[in-house]
């Protein structure tokens, strides 16, 4: 009843941006986390301590369930929008939808430590351009982009 069933070429996208990254004693940041699959994914690949966060009520319910389902310990699903995030990260994994990505930019720039990551997706080939320069303004280094089927997973660096 939520996204993020690893079906979609988004989530296909972000996976496999994460399997190039090392997690490893890793803070991380699922903002708008779905079923928690990408929490889930950054937990098992060694993240120290995950944030897993989303607005819509079933998303929150679903991942709570998921990360029983998968004896996940070290992740945190909260409800709600940026204005519940606390703390810096290493990672950041955004796959929500091109506004809100745009509208939260300058939030995942102010809570990224230096040198981390942001990965986002969630929009089509042609906003990168717009998503790029808005990074950018927020002190955001483009890194890399790949896309399926017009969809477009990115990477920056703080």
């Amino acid at each position: 009843m939520s996204f993020g069933t690893a079906h979609h070429e988004t989530t296909v996208l972000m996976i496999e941006a994460m399997m190039e990254l090392d997690f490893t004693g890793k803070r991380v940041l699922d903002m708008g986390c779905g079923t928690g699959v990408l929490a889930i994914l950054a937990e098992k690949m060694g993240a120290s301590g995950v944030l897993a966060v989303d607005s819509d009520e079933w998303a929150y319910r679903n991942t709570e369930e998921n990360l029983e389902k998968n004896n996940s310990s070290n992740i945190n699903v909260i409800h709600g929008g940026p204005e519940v995030v606390r703390g810096m990260f290493h990672i950041i994994l955004a796959n929500i939808n091109r506004n809100v990505l745009m509208e939260m930019i300058p939030a995942f720039a102010a809570c990224l430590y230096d040198g981390g990551i942001l990965l986002m997706s969630g929009f089509f080939e042609e906003d990168l351009a717009g998503l790029k320069d808005r990074a950018m303004e927020n002190g955001l280094r483009f890194r890399d982009a790949r896309s399926e089927n017009k969809w477009t997973v990115t990477e920056f660096i703080r």
